[in-house]
């Protein structure tokens, strides 16, 4: 039986892909970054971050995952918010996490684009369908630096 680790959009029938979204905060804006071309959902918007490793805790995804993507450090402050969202190729569990800036400019490692997001612009960014719910919340709290 095939493992769902070793599939690439974790198939139906395998249980959810978890992925962890830091909410990045710096100077009472989020930032957000471009996906690549490629990638699914290319050309979306989102918060940095990814899927879980094997025996990585989403808090360690968060610092490997906004490293990796965009070359800054970060630390994880708090959860913000769990949603569930279905794909048509996929079910994700989404964890995001409010994260402050230790260090590090934005560099465009694995992403297309970054920008720094007031929240109440937010919504005038595309965003996968499974990030609204957390837009909301980042709304509704005013999360600042």
């Amino acid at each position: 039986m095939p493992d769902e680790r070793d599939a690439p959009h974790g198939p139906r029938g395998f249980g959810p892909v978890i992925v962890a979204a830091a909410v990045v905060i710096r100077d009472g804006r989020v930032l957000l970054t471009r996906r690549a071309e490629g990638q699914h959902l290319a050309g979306m918007w989102e918060f940095p971050g990814g899927k879980l490793e094997d025996g990585e805790s989403p808090e360690e995804a968060l610092v490997r995952e906004c490293r990796e993507e965009c070359g800054i450090d970060v630390d994880v402050l708090e959860i913000l918010d769990v949603t569930h969202h279905r794909f048509p190729e996929k079910d994700v569990l989404l964890l995001f996490y409010r994260c402050g800036l230790r260090a590090g400019d934005v560099r465009h490692l694995q992403v297309a684009d970054h920008a720094w997001v007031a929240p109440a612009e937010l919504n005038r960014y595309p965003l996968p369908p499974a990030d609204g719910p957390v837009v909301a919340r980042i709304q509704a709290l005013g999360l600042d630096a």
